[in-house]
């Protein structure tokens, strides 16, 4: 019976949408469908940085440390997420990047929820520094 409840584990959810568990990418009638927000469980493993810088950024959104030590970089600014609960929120129009100081685990949040921000698929969109 669909009673508009799901329940799942973030960790194994995450390997699809590369870590967005809920957001518009959902079909319709799925209870993690939202056009108004996107939630991501990323794991980045010590090494890992974003493939590319993400510019023209239409959205919020906030970055929540839960384990490991992760850095992110704004034009013009570096910022270092190294305690459990550490956060970073930006806004619209900043551009970013990121890279896993150590292996990782990160919740981010952004909103509204829009379609177009996707990295080419090469390698999930990440790689790791040799």
């Amino acid at each position: 019976m669909d009673d508009g409840v799901y329940v799942g584990n973030a960790g194994r959810d995450a390997t699809g949408n590369q870590g967005w568990l809920l957001g518009h990418f959902k079909e319709q009638g799925d209870p993690r469908h939202s056009d108004a927000v996107e939630v991501k469980w990323g794991v980045h493993p010590r090494g890992e940085q974003r493939a590319q810088w993400v510019q023209g950024e239409v959205r919020t959104a906030l970055l929540v440390l839960i384990t490991g030590r992760f850095r992110m970089e704004f034009r013009g600014r570096s910022v270092l997420l190294e305690q459990q609960g550490d956060y970073v929120v930006w806004g619209q129009g900043v551009d970013h990047s990121w890279f896993a100081e150590d292996d990782s685990v990160v919740m981010t949040l952004r909103w509204p929820s829009v379609s177009g921000y996707a990295v080419p698929d090469e390698e999930q969109g990440c790689f790791k520094v040799l």
